[in-house]
């Protein structure tokens, strides 16, 4: 009995130490922030921003972990094992999300082995091709995809993802053909058209921007419902007659499941008054993460179910049943 007692009095002290008064006094050490994806990345670039933002007004250290692999699946995977205490954070995204249809065991479960806290921005998809290919427009493209059957090629991020699906449903939609070729990474993707290895891509818009305005890319079009600001003169793909083809990631703020309430809802209060800093947002935007927008815990947890229920739909309509 007295072992027992005993025990007990450990859990209630335990209890007790992540009550609303403990959680006032968070954070008193340094915070680890995981990023999914290798230094130098657009996940690690903005995390790095709103991270500096967010240390500033909590007054302890915020330090970026980067933990690639897998499409960001080791990374995830690490988070949602980390302990629930509010000094482990995890750049969650779209892709986190779609990983839960695009691979058989991805290792966590988004839904369920976080607490989402919520969005920070989003970032569209843009067509891209090398400047010697002379291809000027999407119609030019299509054209010339046409004449050589099968003889052009794209690269995407991997079997399935945005990249992949979206010129797969672009070439649907257009009724040509063009032979697939797997990278690793949106950065992977500009690097292989920059280098003439493949045809054109749909990298997302912040990793090609920079060189879309050096003019050693051109951008044929934004897969998106609406222009992007920081390209005003790009066309969207339906402008540019391909319908239906609309991408969007989006990328935000997230800690493992059982993280107290207390400090959740500060991390939501920091992060927002982080995003209200026009410094911070012009420093995004100059990214290319032009739609730089937040939410409720809730609504971002809808927003990851939404984009895992996307990726189903587009992998239906591409004919992909194989899993990685």
């Amino acid at each position: 009995m007295r072992i027992r007692a005993i025990i007990v009095c450990l859990l209630v002290a335990a209890a007790k130490s992540m009550t609303p008064a403990h959680a006032e006094q968070w954070p008193t050490k340094a915070i680890r922030w995981i990023v999914p994806y290798q230094a130098g990345s657009a996940p690690d670039s903005v995390s790095r921003v709103v991270a500096e933002a967010m240390s500033s007004r909590l007054g302890q250290p915020i330090v970026i972990e980067n933990r690639a692999g897998a499409s960001g699946n080791l990374g995830a995977q690490y988070a949602a094992r980390s302990p629930a205490d509010g000094y482990t954070w995890v750049y969650s995204s779209s892709v986190m999300a779609g990983n839960m249809k695009l691979y058989k065991s991805p290792g966590y479960d988004v839904l369920k082995d976080f607490t989402h806290i919520s969005t920070f921005g989003a970032s569209d998809s843009l067509l891209v091709v090398n400047p010697a290919s002379g291809i000027k427009s999407v119609a030019a493209l299509i054209e010339r995809a046409k004449a050589s059957p099968g003889k052009l090629n794209f690269g995407s991020s991997g079997l399935g993802t945005p990249s992949h699906l979206g010129v797969t449903m672009m070439m649907s939609s257009a009724h040509f053909k063009a032979e697939h070729v797997p990278y690793r990474g949106a950065h992977a993707i500009v690097t292989a058209v920059l280098g003439k290895e493949i045809d054109f891509g749909l990298p997302i818009l912040s990793v090609a921007l920079s060189q879309v305005q050096a003019g050693d890319l051109v951008a044929l079009a934004v897969a998106a419902r609406q222009r992007n600001p920081s390209l005003p003169d790009v066309p969207t793909l339906e402008e540019a007659g391909v319908r239906d083809v609309a991408l969007e990631s989006f990328g935000g703020l997230s800690v493992p499941a059982g993280t107290p309430t207390a400090i959740v809802s500060r991390i939501h209060e920091v992060l927002l008054a982080a995003l209200d800093d026009p410094a911070i947002v012009q420093r995004l935007e100059t990214m290319g993460m032009s739609k730089i927008k937040t939410g409720t815990p809730e609504a971002y947890a809808e927003l990851l179910q939404g984009e895992i229920d996307k990726t189903e739909q587009m992998m239906r309509a591409a004919g992909i049943v194989d899993l990685q």
